[in-house]
């Protein structure tokens, strides 16, 4: 092996700790060249999980036939650099506002991005994922926090790295985004009925930066039902909620006052205590 290639694989190793994954496009960023990939592989220090990726081999007594979906998305958030984030109802479990909704393996896992990786599908993950794409709000980074991952059973890392996710606040728009095919009502009510401490300024942001009619309509349709102290700092009126009726379900009743229909049990108003 020549003093480069050594320097190169040297380099590699630094960045990448032991069971998290690199893809062809980084290797090739780090100057490594196809060719040298197969002989990595081959030597093992390399292992190839699907076509043009790979995993820093774990040892023997740690290695399993499925990858963790987090040190997937730590590889591709902080290895490889991909606009990346956890969103809609798994990003509001993870920061503890959804503690019925299933994590664990049989769980889905919403994953948001520009320029998802089509390997990503194709890997042994212990979750099953959705993805989507940034459209959802005309700014794609507003909402957008970090939360620590040190304490969900993976490796201790060299370095403080943290999931990429959605806040509270923009999870929960990306959550309404889904219903009624992907989320339900029920589940997004008691969602809503522990957002206590949500801010009312970012609130106002993602409402004016939210480009769905319906997004919009249904989360004051929520707001409403439970009118947390927030509630009274968001005067609907300010916000282009559009016009005319919108349809939503079959066998709903049209809400009253945001004109879009819903369950028949959410097709009703209550006081917010501001008199909007």
């Amino acid at each position: 092996m020549n003093v480069e290639r050594s320097e190169n694989l040297k380099k590699l190793l630094e960045a990448v700790p032991a069971g998290y994954l690199v893809d062809a496009k980084w290797l090739t960023n780090q100057r490594i060249a196809y060719e040298s990939f197969r002989d990595y592989v081959k030597r093992g220090w390399l292992e190839r999980l699907e076509r043009g990726v790979f995993r820093r081999p774990l040892p023997q007594a740690a290695q399993r036939n499925t990858i963790d979906w987090k040190i997937c998305l730590l590889s591709i958030q902080h290895i490889m650099g991909y606009e990346i984030h956890v969103g809609g109802s798994t990003a509001l479990g993870l920061q503890g506002h959804a503690h019925y909704l299933s994590l664990d393996t049989t769980g889905t896992i919403w994953i948001y991005g520009k320029g998802i990786p089509n390997w990503l599908h194709k890997l042994p993950l212990d979750a099953k994922l959705a993805t989507r794409r940034l459209s959802l709000f005309a700014d794609p980074t507003l909402g957008l926090t970090s939360a620590d991952a040190r304490d969900d059973g993976l490796p201790d890392l060299p370095w403080n790295w943290s999931l990429h996710m959605s806040g509270p606040e923009r999870a929960i728009f990306e959550a309404l985004d889904e219903l009624p095919t992907r989320e339900s009502f029920h589940n997004l009510d008691m969602i809503f009925e522990g957002t206590t401490t949500l801010r009312p300024k970012l609130l106002t942001a993602l409402l004016h930066s939210c480009k769905k009619i319906k997004v919009k309509r249904l989360f004051f349709v929520f707001a409403d039902r439970h009118g947390h102290a927030w509630r009274r700092r968001l005067d609907p009126e300010d916000y282009n909620l559009g016009s005319g009726d919108r349809a939503l379900i079959k066998g709903g009743k049209i809400h009253p006052r945001y004109r879009i229909m819903v369950p028949p049990e959410f097709a009703t108003t209550r006081a917010t205590g501001n008199g909007t």
